[in-house]
């Protein structure tokens, strides 16, 4: 029988603030166990809870971004439940009255654009995090650390409209492009900054009734919520097959041994025990607050895409390549005013980005090592032949590890293009070079690379190849004629 996965996800967004969703204590990864608490965080009696209002915002804009309507008034409320890394044993989240509801984010699948319309978008403290016993004699008990316990969270809930674990994993990849391009988040799943769950279910093909749905926790990369949901699908497909029944429940999916255990039977919202959280007042957004995260959008990533591929005269997948990220569109956009717009997309999506992933330079690294106008002068120079590509190259790698002028770099590395100097280096290879002459002679027309590789080779790299091709062509031609 022929089946149809109804895949939904809830992604958690860990915001990028300076402090935490409630309290004064610092968001940082990687520092001191426990070092980053105070008794807000930790739930001492007596402690009451302050909004962060730069966690607000973040939230306005994200919603905002994806079209989403925004409550003039939402409300928080505790989550109730018993688990170690959460100390006040509740957790304070949005309910019934969230902040933001609807919208769909836009992302590209299988070469056409869909949008995949959200739920909510709701604001939330994360949990700390638990170190359990890895392998025997690791160590004998667990511990906790609360630095993460009430770091911002979002939590965006998608509607159950994706029916393949490619479309999940796409809609990951534009959806930490557009925190990273917004600000809001580093988006880094391996770092627990993006995290998601996936709700599947399977429904025999062509009904419309939902299936009895299981929850997939631990996906902490794009290619482990592909894989896991995956997994996911042959499970259920394999229980009703046989004829069995899927229950509900919470899996876990270990991505490294590609396998699936059940972690707990599901739990209802009742479960939970929702109630208003009574230390915190109503969150009003009024349409003057809604006006203002408008206006401070920056232009989004798809727009921003189109954009240059229209206004630069720049192939779509360039233009999408540029777009991953706001800093790289930006700094592509100061080099193309300066010089040929395309030629700028080239040495950014190819130089550029392959010195930025050798180094481990961001966008921004680069931008400050290689001024726009710095790689415009260098590309210019190759456009014009005054340097050779293979020269251009290397002083831009120049360049970006020194911090050097480009303009006394190209006068001194000038190319050769003149008859009069490449035509002795043009000869004496020929007359070094008699086997693939011949070669080309009797018409093997490929030899002719060997012998422009070889007259760049004499120049030092500095000859123009197409000036070496067109005077090796003129001369080999006389020699058949005995000129």
């Amino acid at each position: 029988m022929a089946y149809e996965a109804v895949i939904g996800l809830e992604c958690h967004i860990q915001l990028a603030t300076r402090s935490k969703m409630f309290c004064d204590c610092p968001v940082g990864f990687g520092a001191v166990a426990n070092a980053n608490v105070c008794p807000v965080c930790l739930g001492m009696p007596g402690a009451l809870p302050r909004a962060n209002g730069a966690a607000i915002d973040a939230a306005l804009r994200l919603g905002l971004a994806l079209g989403c309507a925004v409550r003039e008034e939402s409300v928080f409320a505790r989550k109730n439940y018993f688990y170690p890394d959460m100390p006040k044993n509740y957790q304070i989240t949005q309910y019934d009255r969230p902040l933001c509801e609807g919208g769909s984010v836009p992302v590209a699948v299988g070469g056409a654009t869909r949008g995949f319309p959200l739920t909510r978008i709701h604001v939330e403290e994360d949990t700390g995090k638990s170190f359990h016993p890895e392998k025997h004699g690791d160590r004998r008990v667990s511990r906790v650390d609360f630095n993460r316990a009430g770091v911002p969270l979002l939590e965006l809930v998608t509607e159950p409209a994706f029916r393949e674990p490619a479309e999940c994993a796409a809609f990951l990849t534009t959806l930490r492009r557009l925190v990273r391009w917004l600000g809001i988040s580093e988006g880094d799943m391996e770092k627990g900054h993006l995290r998601c769950d996936a709700n599947v279910s399977l429904r025999v093909a062509g009904t419309s009734a939902f299936g009895t749905k299981t929850e997939l926790k631990n996906l902490n990369s794009i290619k482990g919520v592909e894989k896991g949901i995956a997994a996911e699908i042959a499970r259920q497909a394999g229980v009703l097959e046989s004829g069995g029944r899927i229950e509900q429940s919470t899996l876990l999916y270990d991505a490294d041994q590609d396998r699936l255990a059940v972690m707990r039977s599901k739990e209802h919202a009742h479960d939970y025990r929702y109630f208003p959280e009574p230390d915190l007042p109503v969150l009003v957004v009024d349409a003057a607050a809604r006006e203002r995260a408008a206006r401070a959008l920056p232009e989004l990533p798809w727009a921003r895409e189109q954009r240059l591929a229209a206004e630069y005269a720049i192939p779509a997948y360039d233009a999408q390549v540029l777009a991953d990220q706001r800093e790289l569109a930006d700094y592509f956009e100061d080099v193309a005013k300066s010089t040929n717009p395309k030629a700028a997309s080239n040495w950014v999506m190819g130089k550029a980005l392959s010195l930025m992933k050798e180094h481990g330079w961001s966008a921004a690294d680069w931008a400050q090592r290689v001024p726009a106008k710095n790689l415009a002068k260098v590309i210019s120079a190759v456009e014009s032949v005054a340097v050779t590509a293979t020269t251009g190259k290397s002083i831009v790698d120049e360049i970006a590890l020194s911090g050097a002028d480009p303009e006394p770099l190209i006068a001194r590395n000038s190319a050769k293009s003149s008859s009069d100097d490449l035509l002795p280096l043009v000869r004496a290879v020929i007359d070094e070079h008699a086997g693939p002459v011949a070669q080309y002679l009797a018409g093997k027309t490929a030899t002719l690379g060997f012998l422009v590789g070889q007259v760049m080779k004499k120049s030092g790299g500095q000859a123009v190849p197409q000036v070496v091709q067109e005077l090796l062509k003129a001369e080999l031609a006389g020699r058949v004629t005995g000129g």
